[in-house]
């Protein structure tokens, strides 16, 4: 079983930043592909960005150069630094691992990210 716990949300000004952290229970993390999704009031779960086993990325067009994500393998545990937050970036934000050899998505409960002035 897998166990990913999401921390860093909170309240910020428009033009501020958050660092969201995840830390997964799973062992061998460093093989698997580590994402964030996020989801707003009223809408769909949305892709943010994702990393992979050999450290390569990818982003969502409207948060490319603001957001980064990184990974830390010796400690489980995956981030996403979010800067010029907007008030559009508002939503819960949930961490994903997928684990290609069985093609199961495991989540997180999700972080709130409120960006409001």
């Amino acid at each position: 079983q897998v166990q990913l716990v999401e921390s860093g949300g909170g309240l910020v000004q428009p033009g501020g930043s958050l660092r969201l952290s995840c830390a997964a229970s799973r062992s061998s993390f460093s093989i698997y592909t580590m994402g964030w999704y996020r989801q707003a009031p009223g809408k769909q779960r949305d892709f943010v960005a994702n990393i992979n086993s050999g450290g390569s990325t990818n982003y969502r067009d409207s948060v490319k150069g603001r957001f980064t994500i990184s990974r830390d393998n010796a400690k489980n545990t995956v981030y996403l630094q979010m800067n010029s937050l907007k008030p559009e970036d508002t939503a819960v934000y949930y961490c994903n691992l997928y684990d290609i050899s069985t093609r199961m998505d495991y989540w997180g409960k999700g972080t709130l990210v409120t960006v409001s002035s």
